[in-house]
């Protein structure tokens, strides 16, 4: 197999940015979902303030705004682009350059939380607030997540969880699974905890999110003619191209990009992505679409609910992790860009189980 596509997205929930090559990190591609917007309620002027998470599914004006990194001059752009049929003259497109990584001593800090995991954030002020709450009608907050804050991993998600709840069949030559250890690297302190101290940013369940080709093409033929599925949609960061029939992932318990590093990058695989009505959200309106354009999770809901541990939601896609290295607590890192070769080096019996997070 190939890398087809690499992904990351700024600001969890915006469009997604294409990327040729990526740094392999122990909590994701660089720069990737390390800032969030949420919805400022309060009930009266003296009430307590209360943040909302803002996520494409409940909130599906936010794929209105793209985002493009220029990584030379460590900044992004946000581009808001209000839907055609409320167009104004005054209403046209709207731009905004932050920095992929802010000074943040100045900033206010916040508590948020995203599927039950808590972090500490940094609220990116005044000015940058009333921008995003200019295009979305309400008062927003956009907060920034530093290197080294990061989220909890919850439920069976994180590789010793995983591990320790399933039997795999290793395929191949010796591997790194035959030594795993009971530790992993803690990213917020900086030293070895035990199980279940894995660090994310604010992507939902884990740093990685690994799709094939050959399963996007499979929803393509279940849309009417000359529909294509659009693969941002499905919010991956790695996309293969190769395997030999579609929804072969569901059983791969990890995989080896074969970089230009001396060692291969090894991805533990640990559980399905459940998915949404994210699926059928209309980018260029902004709103969930229309006819077939709003029928994919449906149309999933067939025969893709294959998980036992959430049987309601259909399946597509695997969560990873980077693997640690062979006799060390510490994640191996490496780099990732289009055209590595891929192979799948550990494959599990059956399909893993999902465990209710939160």
């Amino acid at each position: 197999m190939k890398v087809k596509q690499l992904y990351i997205y700024p600001i969890k929930s915006l469009r997604a940015v294409p990327l040729s090559s990526a740094i392999l990190t122990p909590t994701g591609f660089p720069y990737d979902r390390r800032f969030m917007l949420f919805k400022i309620e309060q009930d009266g002027p003296q009430s307590e303030r209360k943040l909302t998470r803002m996520t494409v599914t409940y909130f599906p004006q936010m794929g209105l705004f793209t985002q493009e990194v220029n990584s030379s001059q460590g900044q992004f752009t946000v581009t808001f682009t209000p839907p055609r049929s409320t167009r104004e003259e005054k209403s046209e497109q709207k731009t905004l350059s932050l920095s992929l990584e802010p000074a943040f001593d100045t900033l206010e800090e916040v508590d948020v939380s995203l599927h039950g995991s808590d972090a500490k954030a940094m609220n990116m002020g005044k000015e940058i607030n009333d921008w995003f709450s200019s295009c979305f009608g309400w008062e927003v907050m956009l907060v920034y997540l530093p290197s080294g804050h990061t989220r909890r991993v919850l439920g069976n998600l994180a590789p010793n969880s995983a591990n320790s709840n399933q039997e795999a069949a290793i395929v191949g030559q010796d591997s790194w699974f035959s030594t795993f250890t009971n530790f992993v690297p803690n990213i917020l302190q900086g030293h070895d905890v035990k199980e279940k101290s894995e660090g994310i940013t604010f992507a939902d369940c884990a740093p990685y999110l690994v799709i094939t080709q050959e399963s996007l093409d499979d929803v393509t033929t279940r849309l009417v003619t000359g529909l294509q599925a659009d693969v941002t949609k499905f919010r991956p960061n790695i996309v293969l191209e190769g395997a030999e029939s579609p929804y072969e992932e569901d059983y791969w318990g990890a995989v080896s990009i074969l970089s230009e590093s001396i060692h291969p990058v090894d991805i533990v695989l640990t559980q399905n992505c459940l998915r949404c009505q994210s699926l059928d959200i209309d980018y260029s309106t902004g709103t969930y679409g229309k006819g077939d354009k709003g029928t994919v999770l449906k149309k999933l809901m067939r025969d893709r609910r294959v998980d036992e541990g959430k049987k309601y939601s259909p399946v597509f896609g695997r969560y990873g992790f980077l693997a640690e290295k062979e006799g060390s607590p510490e994640a191996r890192g490496g780099s990732v860009m289009i055209g590595d070769e891929v192979r799948v080096s550990k494959r599990n019996e059956e399909r893993t189980k999902f465990c209710t997070y939160g």
